[in-house]
């Protein structure tokens, strides 16, 4: 049987989304008529494309999630993942400014899941440094959350 990690936690800013929530765009967000999640200037904010399936799956599997994000738009952030209905999703979320160790010492605490049995998705290498060092399973995205690269981090955890 494959193994699955009990915690899988994603980073937001170009993991599930194509901007950093505290600078490309502008707080408050709110969702148009058309149905469309904007900022405070009318532009358009999306998620990728494929991040409410990979959710899915995860959420199908049984297996937890958690948002960990290093970002000073606390309130921004969590905004969007109400607008994108997303917050059903995470049973953990860790979001405010400083190191990602940091917010992986408080998952850990919160949910008494161990370090071996986390997967850690993010965008920035140096959080993948940092994380890994505390047995975390850690996956660089290097272009953004899809399917194909939670298929491939779940078969790096399997065989770890």
């Amino acid at each position: 049987m494959t193994r699955f990690p009990r915690l899988v936690v994603f980073d937001l800013d170009y993991t599930l989304w194509p901007f950093w929530v505290d600078t490309h765009v502008e707080p408050p967000f709110h969702r148009s008529r058309d149905g469309s999640v904007r900022d405070s200037n009318e532009k358009m904010v999306r998620l990728y494309p494929e991040v409410p399936d990979v959710l899915e799956r995860l959420h199908g599997l049984g297996v937890t999630m958690a948002a960990a994000s290093r970002t000073g738009e606390i309130r921004g952030a969590n905004q969007l993942l109400e607008l994108f209905d997303l917050t059903k999703y995470f049973a953990y979320k860790e979001i405010y400014p400083g190191c990602k160790v940091t917010h992986f010492e408080r998952l850990q605490q919160k949910s008494g899941i161990p370090y071996s049995e986390m997967i850690f998705f993010d965008d920035e290498k140096r959080n993948i440094i940092d994380v890994s060092k505390l047995g975390v399973t850690c996956i660089h995205v290097q272009s953004e959350m899809s399917l194909h690269t939670l298929t491939k981090g779940l078969e790096t955890f399997a065989k770890s």
